[in-house]
């Protein structure tokens, strides 16, 4: 007979976290290098800069680009890890408390509003797009999604029974709230900066 653990086991959901966590764990090392690298050559061009709205100089130098007096992908070269050490550890069938399914999402929830602020940031202000801070806003939303409406769902956040039944239903969409959201953040940029024909331009450049 099969064991009952390995059945409930959320495989799928962890496998997608430690994607998820590996891809931002890519966007801040490669970042945090570029940083580095310009801080000690000045004339340093970071490779990660495509054209005139698609590149990384513009947010690294700014101050948006170091919130909390350090530069911002630091966050992800300590954050993205356990995003990954979860993953893993549901896999190999480890359980957790509520408490700290509670901080988790805590941390989801900061990090979702944190890349939303850098969003609006680079659309209404800087007016570029960096490719690797656009990876970690692409990983950052569904990771949200879905450690929420995971944990909600399962009841580690107590809520009346109908909103778990509820989440549980959305959680089979996350594919479709998050490209709903990527729609969302590509018409902001596109109103404000008219970014699509700028980036094939850029894109064209490039190859």
């Amino acid at each position: 007979m099969a064991d009952s653990s390995r059945r409930s086991r959320p495989v799928a959901f962890a496998i997608f976290l430690v994607i998820a966590g590996v891809l931002g764990l890519l966007a801040a090392y490669e970042l945090s290098i570029e940083k580095v690298l310009t801080l000690s050559d000045p004339d340093h061009v970071p490779a990660c800069n495509v054209g005139v709205l698609v590149g990384c100089s513009v947010n690294l130098e700014s101050w948006q680009g170091a919130v909390f007096g350090f530069p911002n992908p630091f966050l992800g070269l300590m954050a993205w890890p356990a995003v990954i050490v979860v993953g893993m550890a549901l896999l190999a069938g480890a359980t957790f408390a509520r408490w700290f399914w509670v901080l988790f999402n805590v941390g989801v929830a900061g990090a979702l509003v944190f890349v939303a602020w850098l969003i609006a940031q680079s659309i209404y202000v800087l007016a570029v797009l960096c490719p690797w801070c656009m990876l970690t806003w692409a990983v950052t939303i569904p990771v949200f999604w879905a450690v929420t409406l995971y944990n909600l769902r399962e009841g580690h956040i107590p809520v009346p029974a109908r909103i778990r039944r509820l989440a549980g239903i959305w959680f089979k969409w996350i594919p479709l709230i998050t490209v709903v959201c990527y729609v969302i953040v590509v018409v902001l940029a596109q109103v404000q900066i008219n970014a699509i024909p700028l980036v094939m331009i850029d894109l064209q450049n490039l190859f």
